[in-house]
C-alpha cells in the first residue's frame, strides 16, 4: 500500500511497510513519536519537486478544488502499478480511480498515516532541511493566497467596492463642510448665500474676496458670471452683515482651501472608478451608468456574488427595509431599490417605471454574467440592450398616449362629423347649414300633396295608400291640436288659481282692516274712562272744599 503526500517542495509517495498496524489506528500516532519508530512504519518510495513556484501554485488550486495536475498525473502513472494508493482527500481519489484506475483508500488509518508523516516529514525525506521547507510553504501561501483575492490584475472589483464608498463619504463630508462655510461666512455677508447657489462657486468667492468691502475692486470673471458679478458688487454695498476681524477671514480662507481640495480629490476619484468600472463590467456601465453600477456591486459584494442573484434580486437591491416592511404588512412591495437611480428610469413616466425597472433589471442581471464570466472586454451586449429597452420605452409612451386619445392601438381616431368632411382635414367642404323655419309647418306640404293628387291618374292601391297618409295626418293633427290645448287649459286653471289666491289675499286684508280699526276704538275707549276715572276725585275734592268755605 502507499500513500500519498503533498507539500510545498512537491508530491512525495511513501510504501506502508507493516500493514497490519493499520488495524490498530487508536495506537498508530505512538509508531511516529520518534524518527526510528516512523521508519519501521513507512518508507519514502518517489517524490516529485516542484519546478518553479508556478508550477507549485497551479498544482495547490487544482488540489484545493480536487483535481489533480499534469505532473501530479505521470508521477502517479510511473510508480503505482498494481499498487493500493491511501489518499487524504475522497474526491481526488475518486478521479484518480476513473482517470488513472488505481485503487485509492481513504479511511481513519490513512488520515492517521497523513498526521503521523507531517510530524515526521524532515526525517522520512531525506535532502529537505527545515530551512528549505519553510521559506517554500510561506511563499506558496502568499502567492496562494494572492490568486485567491483576485483571479486577473483587471478583474479586481474590491477596488471598486472602496472607490464608491469613499466617493458617498466625500459627498458627505463636503455638503457639511460646504454647509458651514455658508453659515460662517453669512455673519459677515448673509446676501451672498441667496446670489450663488453652487457651494464651489461660493467657496471659491469667499476666498477670492476675503471682507465684502473688497468686492467693488475685485474682478470675478474668472469666478462668476457678468450677472451674478454686477449683482454681488450691488449687494455688498448694502450688506447688514456684521464686521469680521482678519483673524477670522484667514481661518474662514483656510476652510475654504479644503472645501476646494475636497472637491478636486472627489472629481479624480470619480474618473478612476469611471476607468475602473469600463473595465471591469462595461456591460453593466453601458446599461445603468458607473455610479449606480458601483453601489450594486458593493450591495452585492463582489460582481460574481451578483451574478448569482436573478433579475428580481437586482430589481429591488437596496430596498430590503421596504420589502419587508411591506411583506409584514401585506402592502404592496417596491418595484425598485438601487436601480431607481438609473437613466433610463429617470426618463420614464410615473406610471411606466415599474414596468420599465423590471425590464431593465432583467438586462442589468444578464449584462453583470457576461461581464463576471465571459471572456470579451466590450460593452456590445450593453449597448445592445440599452437600445432595445429605449425602444420599449418609446413604444410604451405611444401606447400611453395612445389611450389619451381614445384609441387602443395608439392611432387617435377622428369621427366624421358630416358626409362632406374630408377624413385628413378638419374643415368642411360645403358651406354650413342654417336652420330653416319653413320647414315646421305642415300646411303648404299638406296642399301640394293635394294638387299632385288631382293632377295624378289614382288606381285602387294608390287609393288605399291616400287613405292611410290622410288618417296618419288627421292622427298627427289631433295630437298637435291636444298637445296645443293642453297647455292653454293648464294656463287656464293657473289664471283662476290665482285669482282666488287675490281675493282671499284681499279678503284677509279687509277683515284685517276691520278687526284693526275695532281694537282702535276700544284702546280709545279704555283711555277716555281712565281719564274720567282720574277727575273724578279731584272734582270731589274740589267739592269739599269749597264746602268748608262757605262754612
Amino acid at each position: 500500500m502507499l500513500v500519498l503526500f503533498e507539500t510545498s517542495a512537491g508530491f512525495a509517495l511513501f510504501k506502508v511497510l507493516d500493514e497490519g498496524k493499520l488495524s490498530k489506528v487508536e495506537d498508530l500516532w505512538k509508531d511516529f513519536s520518534n524518527a526510528e519508530s516512523a521508519r519501521q512504519v513507512v518508507k519514502l518510495k518517489a517524490f516529485s519537486k516542484f519546478e518553479n513556484m508556478s508550477e507549485a501554485l497551479e498544482a495547490t488550486t487544482l488540489l484545493i478544488d480536487s483535481k489533480p495536475s499534469k505532473g501530479l498525473r505521470k508521477f502517479l502513472r510511473a510508480n503505482c502499478d498494481g499498487e493500493t494508493l491511501g489518499v487524504a482527500d475522497s474526491k481526488l481519489g475518486n478521479i484518480i480511480k476513473e482517470k488513472l484506475q488505481i485503487d485509492c483508500v481513504h479511511n481513519n488509518s490513512v488520515m492517521e498515516l497523513v498526521r503521523g508523516l507531517r510530524n515526521q516529514l524532515n526525517e522520512l525525506i531525506s535532502g529537505l532541511a527545515v530551512q528549505d521547507l519553510a521559506p517554500m510553504s510561506l511563499g506558496l501561501s502568499h502567492s496562494l493566497s494572492r490568486y485567491k483575492l483576485k483571479f486577473s490584475a483587471d478583474k479586481v472589483d474590491t477596488m471598486i467596492i472602496q472607490a464608491i464608498g469613499l466617493l458617498d463619504d466625500l459627498d458627505k463630508e463636503l455638503n457639511t463642510y460646504a454647509m458651514r462655510v455658508r453659515e460662517w461666512y453669512g455673519w459677515h455677508f448673509p446676501e451672498l448665500a441667496k446670489i450663488i447657489q453652487d457651494n464651489i462657486q461660493y467657496a471659491k468667492a469667499v476666498k477670492f474676496m476675503g471682507n465684502r468691502d473688497n468686492a467693488a475692486k475685485l474682478d470675478f470673471s474668472e469666478i462668476l458670471s457678468e450677472e451674478v458679478e454686477t449683482e454681488l458688487k450691488e449687494a455688498c454695498m448694502i450688506s447688514m452683515g456684521t464686521e469680521v476681524s482678519e483673524l477670522d477671514l484667514m481661518n474662514i480662507r483656510e476652510l475654504c482651501d479644503q472645501v476646494l481640495s475636497l472637491s478636486e480629490y472627489r472629481a479624480q476619484l470619480y474618473d478612476y472608478l469611471k476607468s475602473r468600472m469600463n473595465t471591469i463590467a462595461p456591460n453593466l456601465t453601458a446599461l445603468v451608468g458607473e455610479l449606480v453600477g458601483a453601489r450594486l456591486i458593493a450591495h452585492g459584494g463582489s460582481l460574481l456574488n451578483l451574478a448569482k442573484q436573478p433579475g428580481s434580486t437586482v430589481q429591488i437591491l437596496g430596498a430590503e427595509k421596504a420589502l419587508f416592511r411591506a411583506l409584514k404588512t401585506k402592502h404592496a412591495t417596491p418595484k425598485y431599490g438601487l436601480i431607481y437611480h438609473a437613466s433610463l428610469i429617470g426618463q420614464a413616466a410615473p406610471k411606466l417605471k415599474g414596468k420599465i425597472s423590471r425590464s431593465l433589471a432583467a438586462k442589468t442581471a444578464l449584462a453583470i454574467r457576461c461581464d463576471a464570466l465571459g471572456d470579451g472586454q466590450d460593452n456590445t451586449m450593453g449597448l445592445e440592450n440599452r437600445a432595445k429597452l429605449e425602444a420599449r420605452l418609446r413604444s410604451l409612451e405611444g401606447r400611453e398616449l395612445g389611450h389619451v386619445a381614445g384609441s387602443a392601438k395608439g392611432k387617435p381616431k377622428i369621427e366624421a362629423y358630416d358626409k362632406d368632411r374630408k377624413k385628413s382635414i378638419g374643415g368642411l367642404i360645403t358651406a354650413a347649414k342654417t336652420y330653416n323655419p319653413a320647414a315646421d309647418s305642415l300646411l303648404g306640404k299638406l296642399e301640394k300633396a293635394n294638387e299632385v293628387e288631382a293632377e295624378a291618374p289614382v288606381t285602387g292601391e294608390e287609393k288605399k295608400e291616400k287613405k292611410k297618409k290622410k288618417k296618419r295626418t288627421e292622427e298627427e293633427e289631433t295630437v298637435m291640436e291636444e298637445e296645443k290645448s293642453k297647455p292653454e287649459v293648464e294656463d287656464a286653471g293657473k289664471d283662476e288659481k290665482k285669482k282666488k289666491k287675490k281675493k282671499k289675499q284681499a279678503e284677509e286684508e279687509e277683515d284685517g282692516g276691520e278687526e284693526k280699526e275695532k281694537k282702535k276704538k276700544k284702546k280709545r275707549k279704555h283711555a277716555e274712562d281712565e281719564e274720567e276715572e282720574a277727575e273724578q276725585p279731584s272734582k270731589k275734592k274740589e267739592k269739599k272744599k269749597k264746602k268748608k268755605s262757605d262754612d
